[in-house]
């Protein structure tokens, strides 16, 4: 398999988790305006919520993964930018792992805070890499941090995939974070998103009870 499949495919994954973040971003900000949406949105997180940590262990897997295959195996060099977006994302992999493994919640704001550091180390770079905002000293000038060692779709850098992945990363800690406050039995299939009406279920039974006596 050679270096220009690999970074395609994880361009494409990429992509996919553009797609997801911006899908989960319009459900939660359209959910304020349009009950629609928010029954929706109320739906997806009851859905994905329960295995949400586990697909966040796999996106940071997924990303470590890749970084490893550039720099070992298609031997492009990380610049310094490139380590410090490895030192967020890396440590993701065994927190959200034990997270999932053992419903181990509490360490959801350690992952938080990890995925946002590296997201606006990503952003940084991108904008170094864009010619936006002026390379830093820290950079080495043999091994640059504004060097593009990939572009896929026109767009689609390294920098911009880690920040793909950490953008999925904190989609799923919301979501994770939104099924703990979530009452499965406020919404139930075919009822339009309405609550059940328990009280006249009760009162329905205790009616049969006295229609048998």
């Amino acid at each position: 398999m050679t270096t220009e499949t690999v970074s395609l495919f994880l361009a494409l994954l990429a992509v996919v988790a553009q797609v997801a973040t911006a899908t989960a971003i319009v459900l939660f900000v359209g959910g304020r305006f349009s009950p629609a949406l928010r029954a929706l949105a109320r739906q997806t997180a009851q859905a994905v919520a329960p295995s949400a940590l586990s697909l966040a262990a796999v996106v940071a897997a997924v990303c470590t993964v890749g970084s490893l295959y550039f720099s070992e195996v298609a031997n492009f060099t990380p610049c310094k930018l490139c380590w410090y977006q490895r030192y967020a994302m890396y440590p993701l992999v065994p927190i959200l792992g034990l997270a999932a493994w053992k419903r181990f919640t509490r360490v959801r704001p350690y992952a938080f805070t990890l995925a946002s550091i590296g997201s606006i180390i990503s952003i940084y770079h991108i904008l170094v890499e864009r010619g936006v905002v002026k390379e830093s000293a820290s950079c080495d000038p043999t091994n640059p941090c504004s060097l593009i060692w990939v572009n896929r779709l026109g767009y689609l850098t390294i920098p911009t995939m880690a920040l793909s992945g950490f953008a999925l990363i904190l989609t799923l800690l919301a979501i994770s974070r939104a099924g703990d406050r979530l009452d499965p039995s406020d919404s139930s299939p075919g009822d339009g998103g309405c609550p059940p009406d328990n009280a006249g279920v009760s009162r329905q039974r205790r009616s049969e009870v006295h229609g048998h006596r």
